[in-house]
């Protein structure tokens, strides 16, 4: 152990960290051991490249050239091609050859609730969950076509017991337990403006998750590649736990990638203005991209076109369908996906060794984006949804993007439901909710009250 902590000192200290070490004679044997562990698991290497790349090398000095992506429209697709799509789609969910990813290593801190973020309360009227949401509407999908699709669960390190506790606590909301996958995102330090590694406490270095582009990675570390394969799956369906109107493997949409045959797909929508925080569809230098929104320059965010309507209206949402075998590509390193620097208040240790809170950005975390998997896609496809109907994201405490937001988004759609199913709602501003497990959608909704009457649709107001 001597000789291991010896080598540890000393590859920090050629590389400019042995600062790491400024406290050590103040710690205990068993934080020196944590200390140790956590510094061995870090891969000092790709620090290093990380830190040359986005510190040391200055910026490009201006984006490759760019041109809206192609997108298959929400409005006036051909009907046959729609009707293979759906007919596609359908099949595979029927073979059992699709799965579903959600993204789930956030806290829900931001919303004033320290808990694992996909058991937040969000549905209108009975206060369900996330988690319990994303779940009927899998097991009504699993009933609908017959299937055992399984549910794999990106948690962090900082929520993963949690994670698991509320899942066996709520007995996976009738989900088989051995369908719900948990697997934990890596990790990876951050750095002050010089490249120092950033301290959580005198013993122990600050980690943060390394972006939902490591999904990749976390999965071959946790074997999902070949037990999804052994399982038959084919296409995963990946989306974040914060949006309550996620259409999770909608068919239209499974059917589309896997007509085109490509390797990833996406979900976008019409940006309601351009500083809207989400990042573009576009073709960079030819190739299909996804520019994040805090990379985006203010003049592309506003470009208009001919007729005065952004030029760059596509705003990606976090929604994708990937082949299995190019996950895995990307999962073994074959290929590579960049990292990002992002900005961000950090508490650590200050120069005093006491913790500090800044107040302004302080710290710089590296990220890898799933999108930037586009890049080096052979097929990619993007397809237009309609943002009332499947765009509602739960990202702030108040004002837009939040719960309340979520909540009349949610209400909104059912009573438009409800209004094609011939049932009118007089009060516009009504909190309505129909559950997944009776009515996944508005088709099933109108089937089920003209089947059942009057007697259907009270019991559709009482869910």
């Amino acid at each position: 152990m001597i000789a291991h902590e010896e080598e540890i000192r000393r590859n920090l200290c050629d590389s400019d960290q042995g600062h790491v070490f400024a406290y050590w004679d103040e710690l205990s044997a068993e934080e020196k051991k944590s200390l140790i562990a956590q510094l061995s698991a870090i891969d000092l290497d790709q620090v290093n490249r990380l830190i040359e790349i986005h510190l040391a090398t200055p910026p490009p000095a201006e984006l490759p050239s760019l041109q809206p992506g192609p997108v298959v429209p929400v409005e006036g697709n051909d009907p046959g091609v729609l009707h293979r799509a759906r007919e596609r789609g359908e099949q595979a969910l029927h073979e059992g050859r699709v799965a579903s990813l959600v993204v789930a290593g956030g806290q829900a801190t931001r919303l004033g609730f320290d808990l694992p973020k996909g058991s937040f309360p969000i549905t209108p009227v009975t206060g369900k969950s996330l988690f319990q949401l994303h779940c009927e509407k899998i097991i009504a999908l699993r009933r609908r076509y017959g299937s055992t699709m399984p549910l794999l669960v990106l948690v962090s390190p900082h929520n993963h017991q949690a994670t698991r506790d509320y899942f066996e606590q709520k007995q996976y909301f009738g989900l088989p337990p051995e369908d719900v996958i948990l697997f934990e995102q890596g990790m990876l330090p951050a750095v002050d403006r010089d490249g120092r590694l950033l301290m959580a406490s005198r013993g122990q270095i600050f980690l943060s998750p390394d972006g939902h582009g490591g999904v990749f990675r976390a999965m071959a570390k946790a074997n999902l590649f070949e037990e999804m394969a052994g399982r038959g799956i084919e296409s995963v369906f990946f989306f974040q736990v914060d949006n309550p109107l996620a259409k999770i493997a909608d068919p239209v949409f499974m059917g589309y990638h896997l007509e085109e045959s490509a390797e990833v797909s996406l979900k976008v929508v019409r940006k309601r203005e351009p500083a809207e925080k989400v990042g573009i569809y576009v073709l960079e230098g030819g190739a299909p991209a996804v520019l994040e929104y805090s990379d985006t320059p203010a003049e592309v965010r506003e470009a208009q076109d001919e007729s005065g309507q952004l030029r760059y209206w596509a705003g990606n949402i976090a929604i994708h369908a990937f082949h299995l075998s190019f996950m895995e590509q990307l999962g073994r390193e074959e290929k590579h996906l960049p990292y990002h620097m992002a900005r961000k208040k950090v508490p650590c240790i200050d120069e005093t060794g006491e913790l500090s809170q800044p107040s302004e950005p302080n710290g710089i975390k590296f990220e890898s984006y799933v999108f930037d998997s586009l890049a080096v896609a052979r097929k990619a496809v993007a397809m237009e949804v309609r943002r009332h109907e499947e765009f509602s994201p739960v990202k702030n405490r108040t004002g837009e993007d939040s719960p309340a937001t979520a909540v009349e988004d949610q209400s909104h759609l059912f009573r438009s439901w409800l209004r094609d199913s011939g049932i009118l709602v007089e009060d516009e501003n009504a909190q309505v909710e129909i559950g997944p497990l009776f009515a996944l959608d508005r088709d099933e909704l109108i089937r089920k009250i003209r089947e059942d009457g009057l007697r259907g649709a009270r019991k559709v107001l009482l869910d």
